[in-house]
């Protein structure tokens, strides 16, 4: 392998990585190159002479990311280790194990649990609705990953916070008989928990299995460790026996799973579990700007409970950046189509719409910006929706590859190869009209992309080659970025980052969700954390957003989160200074807000601060409309409110003053400019 050159870590990353063998504990924030930090540290080891690749066993909290990481040491020679998720990892385990636990009885992946529990949950008198049947299955996971088993199900529910979706006794009753319908003579059937409860089972109960294993494995690293469930740390436990050489990384700012049994305990209390164990902490953030950290500081520095006092404070290392931006809307349609006006502005201005993201906090959520998204002929993609190599265009892709394979006529260049076979699929010289043709283009020119990355990071791979390397990024769901703007659920959005990030629908009882709120403290700080993981995904633009009301002309009754009080500059906050319940007093397109309908036409209040010609703003709507018309785009698509309020405030006297205003890029400026200044030369003559 190749020496691994500790000079391009820092400080602290270097004493993670080079820190002795035996228990450490980092400590990284968002954005502070965890994963760089992990894969030195394993290649440190291995460089030194402690362990052998074959015996390190990594385990990270997602496929996607155990596939990234396995490729990070890969490419620095380090081959050999097993980094996997914990599931993946027990099931491999399992199937090796298990003729010396089961013998000659089968088993069998349980993929799909819907039917089972539908089952159970019908057998004992419940509501038959999906919901239900959603909630009891989400209900039955939380418990075997907390531990608690059907017979204690009851009594647990009784003696803590957590409210059942039924009643208890019925919930517990489904959830044995589900137990009971995996189990039959010729078979055993066993769900993902299922595969860790019987590998921790097999080493904890099994000398041989354990002797075994713990021969195969010497050293391990746990990504995520804020994220744990009591039944995954069993099974670490059981894997680790008495030896202590363990890494865990995390960061108690981002616990975002608790509804699903996981719990920061095992990271905060890992100074008394291994006292002589060394803690390294992570906070010199390479990813955003310090405006995006110094917000980030602000809204986890208000943070109560345990996980405050190991609070990681975010140190801003790149160069200064924009300031974040916050904006309150009539209504959700108005905050979609004025989200999609800026995020058109920003194309206008270079950054590519793979790198941008529109965060919210439930898929619900997602409908109105792709309305107006596809309005404005932005193409986009929603994350946690069909996976890109399951998409047909792609699926049909690969069988054309595949075919390929067999013709002997073909060059030596699986690109070439791909991009001749792909032209058939709809993959032209430039980017095609229509939204569902231009999304095929977009996927197919990224299969082409991801090809291309294969084969200069491989040189000499054949077709043939290619295709088992698709296979692989394919299991390990490791899908090429497209060129889209990304729609996702900040859980979602967990481990991802992009130049741009508007975080939208920030109100109370989504951001915090209604049932966190009913929950109790605890859970609402779970929702600050989340709204912090949401702020750290961005690298340098920041956009938060809410609506006032769910439609247009509707009573504006939503309150800003509270996760935002005392951060939103007095000049742009809906409440007027911190107190959420207050009338608004600012208009919309001044501050983002709305008042009376003629104050909209006039686009200001009687009391509203700031200028801006009045006259003017009027006139620039009445152009804006009329261009809409003639290009059959929504009136958004043009400029925004918010950039002609700025317009009219400004008034430039040429387009050299045009472009600074902004929301005035130059495809705009050459497209508008001329027009936009006429207007306001007839207006102020």
């Amino acid at each position: 392998m190749t020496k691994p050159d500790l000079s391009l870590l820092d400080e602290d990353q270097l004493r993670a990585a080079t820190a002795p063998r035996g228990p450490v504990c980092i400590l990284a924030g968002a954005g502070t190159g965890k994963t760089r930090t992990i894969t030195y540290r394993i290649a440190n080891l291995v460089d030194q002479g402690f362990v052998s690749p074959q015996r390190v066993l990594a385990v990270t909290f997602t496929a996607r990311a155990a596939g990234e990481m396995r490729d990070r040491l890969r490419t620095m020679g380090v081959a050999g280790v097993q980094a996997q998720t914990f599931h993946a990892a027990a099931r491999r385990q399992l199937k090796y194990f298990w003729p010396q636990v089961a013998g000659d009885l089968p088993w069998q992946l349980l993929d799909n649990k819907f039917p089972l529990v539908a089952r159970a949950v019908r057998s004992v008198g419940l509501d038959n609705s999906k919901d239900m049947i959603r909630d009891v299955l989400a209900e039955i996971e939380w418990a075997k990953s907390a531990l608690v088993s059907a017979e204690d199900y009851e009594s647990v529910i009784a003696d803590t916070e957590r409210s059942a979706p039924a009643d208890p006794a019925k919930v517990a009753e489904a959830f044995r008989r589900y137990e009971q319908a995996k189990a039959t003579p010729d078979m055993m059937h066993l769900d993902f928990d299922d595969l860790l409860m019987h590998i921790a089972g097999a080493i904890e109960n099994v000398p041989a299995i354990a002797e075994t294993f713990r021969e195969q494995y010497r050293t391990f690293v746990v990504d995520e460790y804020q994220d744990v469930t009591p039944l995954q740390q069993r099974v670490l436990n059981a894997w680790l026996g008495e030896r202590d050489d363990l890494t865990v990384v995390g960061d108690a700012n981002q616990t975002i799973y608790s509804f699903n049994g996981a719990s920061p305990d095992y990271l905060l209390n890992f100074s008394r579990t291994y006292p002589d164990g060394t803690v390294v902490k992570l906070q010199r953030d390479y990813r955003s700007t310090p405006q995006v950290t110094d917000l980030a500081n602000r809204v986890i520095g208000k943070a109560t409970g345990r996980a405050a006092g190991t609070r990681l404070e975010l140190q801003g290392m790149r160069e200064p950046g924009p300031e974040p931006t916050f904006k309150a809307y009539e209504s959700e349609e108005i905050e979609a189509q004025e989200v999609a006006g800026q995020v058109l502005t920003l194309l206008d201005q270079g950054v590519p719409a793979s790198e941008i993201a529109i965060l919210y906090r439930i898929n619900a959520q997602s409908e109105q910006f792709e309305q107006a998204l596809a309005d404005a002929g932005v193409v986009y993609q929603v994350r946690g929706g069909e996976g890109f190599f399951r998409r047909p265009e792609i699926l049909e892709a690969i069988r054309v590859l595949i075919a390929a394979t067999r013709r002997e006529d073909l060059p030596d260049d699986p690109v070439s190869i791909a991009r001749a076979a792909f032209v058939q699929l709809g993959l032209s010289a430039t980017e095609p009209q229509g939204a569902q043709a231009r999304e095929r283009w977009q996927s197919l020119n990224a299969l082409v992309r991801l090809i291309e990355k294969i084969v200069e990071s491989t040189p000499g791979i054949d077709l043939n080659g290619v295709l088992g390397e698709l296979r692989r990024r394919s299991t390990d769901k490791q899908a090429p970025a497209m060129e889209g703007v990304t729609l996702a659920t900040v859980h979602a959005a967990k481990g991802l980052e992009w130049d741009a990030v508007f975080l939208v629908g920030l109100t109370e009882n989504l951001m915090p969700i209604n049932h966190a709120i009913k929950a109790g403290d605890e859970q609402v700080e779970e929702e600050r954390r989340l709204f912090y993981v949401g702020i750290t995904r961005a690298r340098e633009h920041l956009a938060l957003s809410w609506a006032l009301a769910k439609t247009t002309g509707s009573r504006s009754s939503r309150e800003r989160t509270r996760f935002l009080d005392g951060i939103v500059p007095p000049a742009e906050d809906s409440s007027g200074g911190g107190s959420r319940s207050r009338r608004p007093k600012r208009c919309r397109v001044c501050s983002g807000l709305l008042g009376t309908l003629a104050e909209k036409v006039l686009g200001r209040h009687e009391d509203c601060e700031g200028g801006g010609d009045e006259e003017l703003f009027a006139a620039l709507r009445s152009w804006r409309s009329q261009i809409a018309r003639e290009e059959k785009v929504p009136a958004y698509v043009i400029f925004s409110d918010a950039t002609l309020q700025a317009i009219s405030e400004a008034l430039p006297s040429d387009e050299a003053e045009l472009l600074s205003i902004s929301g005035v890029g130059p495809s705009k400026l050459e497209r508008y400019g001329a027009q936009v200044l006429e207007v306001i030369r007839s207006v102020r003559s």
